[in-house]
């Protein structure tokens, strides 16, 4: 059972610890409250359709890797320019395991970027 530690905020060094410590899994509830747990593992092996998605973004991390600095930047630079609540590494995942090329060309119109060649 979740245990909801008495201190607001565990803190190192000034920054808040969160996610997984150890053998132990912190977070902030909506109340603000820390609550942690012990960490879980799976105990069945990964479906078909775990391993095809892990592989989508295995490829989509090596296809990340083989773009060009400037093409990266294009990326970045159409989050930025978006007003988009992530990089552009996240926004070339999503991209390329979705593959919404409309909704690509519809940002790349309104962040004059380049980013589908």
């Amino acid at each position: 059972m979740a245990h909801q530690p008495a201190r607001a905020l565990y803190t190192v060094l000034g920054w808040v610890v969160w996610g997984d410590l150890g053998p132990v899994t912190l977070y902030r509830d909506h109340q603000g409250k820390m609550v942690s747990y012990p960490k879980t593992w799976p105990t069945d092996p990964a479906s078909d359709a775990q391993l095809a998605q892990r592989a989508r973004y295995t490829a989509a991390a090596a296809a990340w890797q083989a773009l060009t600095p400037p093409q990266r930047r294009q990326w970045e630079l159409a989050t930025r320019r978006g007003s988009l609540c992530l990089n552009g590494y996240a926004l070339y995942v999503h991209w390329s395991t979705t593959h919404d090329d409309k909704a690509m060309q519809t940002l790349e119109r309104q962040t004059h970027t380049t980013l589908l060649d």
